[in-house]
């Protein structure tokens, strides 16, 4: 059973989409469109990253293909531009790729992509080889942790800690990821804590508290 959170090799694809630095434009499209993905890892050598082509780079040579830019719009979108007229995966691909070890916890994987605005992460070794890759598709796969999976998590590692003698013990119920808690907390400056702590657990859709100062009391069934 685990005791630590997941980590990006528990849900990343190992089996990877990737191109050369030297694949041609049309066939870096033509492989996107037929695996449905949105970037491939660009390799060197014997599969060190170094870098990545998405959607957005490709699209480049669209938006600039009948168009005249004026010096304004050369002088702030030049690397934009250079890429429009690329022909290989190293002329239009983002560098360096934004990349993911993976021991990263998932939360540290989902901060890299909302900070950098990218929806996949290659996850590569300490030498820069390419291992496998991560979605955001795969970082919501947390929330289809089983109900009794999250509630037993919650007991073992919040509620047993807290309460380790408590002859009224706190319930814990969970459906479709919604954690209600009922009982009795004789110090309700744990009430917080508690919902921060349950919140952080890596599936839980929301923590239904019905009485606004804190945790519901119930005699336990």
């Amino acid at each position: 059973m685990r005791t630590g959170p997941h980590i990006v090799s528990d849900v990343m694809t190992h089996t990877v989409v990737a191109v050369g630095r030297d694949a041609p434009f049309r066939d870096v499209v033509q492989l996107m469109q037929e695996w449905e993905i949105s970037a491939v890892p660009v390799l060197a050598g014997e599969g060190r990253v170094i870098g990545v082509v998405s959607e957005a780079d490709l699209l480049l040579k669209e938006e600039f293909r009948d168009s005249d830019p004026d010096r304004i719009t050369q002088m702030h979108r030049l690397p934009d531009l250079a890429k429009a007229g690329g022909m290989t995966a190293a002329d239009v691909m983002s560098t360096p790729a934004v990349t993911v070890h993976a021991d990263a916890t998932l939360t540290q994987a989902a901060r890299v992509m909302a900070q950098r605005k990218v929806k996949r992460l290659p996850v590569v070794d300490d030498k820069g080889l390419l291992e496998g890759v991560v979605s955001r598709a795969d970082l919501l796969k947390v929330f289809l942790r089983a109900d009794d999976e999250i509630a037993e998590e919650i007991r073992r590692e919040i509620l047993v800690p807290l309460f380790p003698a408590t002859t009224e013990p706190v319930r814990v119920d969970v459906a479709d990821g919604v954690v209600t808690l009922t009982g009795r907390v004789r110090d309700t400056s744990l009430v917080p804590v508690i919902t921060r702590l349950v919140r952080s657990v890596e599936g839980v859709v929301d923590v239904d508290m019905p009485l606004s100062d804190g945790i519901p009391v119930r005699d336990p069934e």
